[in-house]
This record gives C-alpha cells, structure tokens and sequence, in this order.
C-alpha cells in the first residue's frame, strides 16, 4: 500500500523564554492512493485523490525544558517536568480545493517519573477528538509498526491501517530499570545491561457517522486483496501491547519480546514479535 502525498504548507512559530510556544499554519494537502491502496467511495467508484485545505494551531509548554542544539534542529533532554502539547485543526470546504469541513482537537502530556533505585518511566497520556462527516484518510488512522525496528511511539504488533478512530485515549509507558536486576549478577553488571519494560493501550471508537457499514457517501474501508477486512474500528475493549527486553547492549541496542493482547482475530496479525532498536544508554 503506498499513498503520495503533494503539500504545501505555511507556519508562523513563536517561542517565549518561559517555553511556551505557538503555531499557526495553514496546509494544502493531496493525497494519491496507488499500490495495493484504493479510495472507493460508496457507488465503488474509484477516487484518484483526496485535498484537504487546513488552518491549526499549536500550544506547547514545556517547563524547564533542555536540550542539545544543532545547526538545524534540537534534542530536548528528558526530564521530571512534563510537555504539554494542544493542536486545533479546522478543514476548509472550497478553499484552494479543499474537500471537507471538519474540526479536530488532539492533546498531550509527557512526563518521566523517576522512581529511585527502580529506574524511571516516561509517560504519554494522549487524546484525539474530530467533529464532522470525513472520509476514513482523513480520520485519526492509528501508528502501526510492521518493521522489525522497535518504535516507542507506534504499535509495534498492530498492522498499517488497521484501526481508525475519530476520538481515542491512549497511554505509553515505557520503563527503565536502569540495572536494578542485572546490576546483582556479577557477570551481567560488568556489561552494564538494563532492563526495560513497556505497556500501551488504545481506547477510542469511530461514530456512525464517519463509518461507511452506516453512512452513505464514505469512502469504503481498506480490503485486503481476497476481499477480507483490512480496517476497522476499535471495539468495546482497548488495543493492548507489552514487551519486555534488554536495553544498552554495546551501549546502543535494545532488544524487546512483545506482545500483543487483544484482537488477535484479525486477519495477518501476530500475537508475539521481537522489535530492535538503537538507542545510545550511558
């Protein structure tokens, strides 16, 4: 499945020296299904692209808030103050081709909870709401990872487009114990190993009337190519995943076993997985 993507955006940035940051833009945005992916609107009628035209605005806050400067980009440093993030999107129905009217108000909060000789754990609490009638592209399609890289941000076990939303809870925890296990095994402490454990959950749902089984003039949800069920919406109970794993092995690789909790009846799903990734631990 490949989806182009043809943009232009325009972004005002303020920054104040107590972190508080604004920004106003404005996009224009294309997308062009191709591959295996197909935009088909109710009548089976195939759709070539999809314009957007948005304004936003973002509030960020982040007390305190450190980090390493380069020439065209920053680093922030993790620490116990916590960043919060609010961005308001309106869609514009006839502006420069847009094709839709809608609202969506997505809000977060980060914070690394230092637990003394236990390590510590940075925490995401997020959450998402859109108002009005959008086809399945521009809902809220939910970060899936089918890579062997371990991502802390996605689902590393959920499959690319398989749960959209248009209003969701999550929460991210990923915990360090920094050594407190392996530091008590002789051998294992002189390769200076730490152990690392992470839990995710997604609670959200998709109204009537922003899904196509209920409402006319949608496009139709992603199939795979035997006709079965690509996407959906999330039910009564939340998307869960945990992994356990090694961190800081040569100082710069993490490996995690995950798994997956729930909704194992979907189709190509896989209920255990091993995820890598490269992280500098010092």
């Amino acid at each position: 499945m490949l989806l182009y993507n043809d943009f232009y955006r325009l972004d005002y940035v303020k920054e104040f020296e107590n972190h508080f940051s604004y920004n106003l833009g404005f996009k224009k945005w294309s997308q062009t299904p191709a591959g295996g992916l197909n935009y088909l609107n109710s009548n089976n009628q195939l759709i070539n692209r999809l314009t957007t035209s948005e304004v936003s605005l973002q509030l960020r806050y982040a007390p305190n808030e450190k980090f390493y400067q380069g020439k065209i980009y920053r680093v922030p440093i993790a620490d116990r103050y916590p960043v919060f993030h609010l961005r308001y999107t309106a869609g514009l129905k006839g502006i420069l081709g847009g094709e839709y009217n809608y609202h969506n108000l997505l809000g977060s909060i980060d914070k690394r909870f230092y637990l003394s000789q236990l390590g510590y754990s940075d925490v995401t609490v997020e959450g998402s709401y859109i108002a009005g009638k959008v086809p399945f592209p521009l809902l809220d399609i939910h970060r899936a990872n089918q890579t062997y890289a371990y991502q802390l941000n996605s689902y590393n076990l959920m499959n690319f487009l398989e749960f959209v939303s248009d209003h969701y809870v999550s929460i991210n925890i990923d915990h360090n114990f920094n050594g407190f296990f392996f530091n008590k095994v002789p051998l294992l402490k002189r390769l200076k190993l730490r152990e690392v454990v992470s839990f995710k959950a997604l609670y959200g749902g998709l109204r009537n009337e922003n899904n196509p089984n209920f409402q006319s003039g949608l496009y139709q949800l992603p199939v795979y190519e035997n006709g079965a069920q690509r996407t959906y919406a999330l039910g009564n109970d939340p998307y869960m995943e945990g992994s356990v794993g090694v961190g800081n092995i040569f100082k710069l690789l993490r490996v995690d076993l995950v798994k997956r909790f729930n909704y194992l009846n979907n189709p190509e799903v896989s209920e255990w997985g091993i995820r890598a990734r490269v992280k500098f631990d010092f």
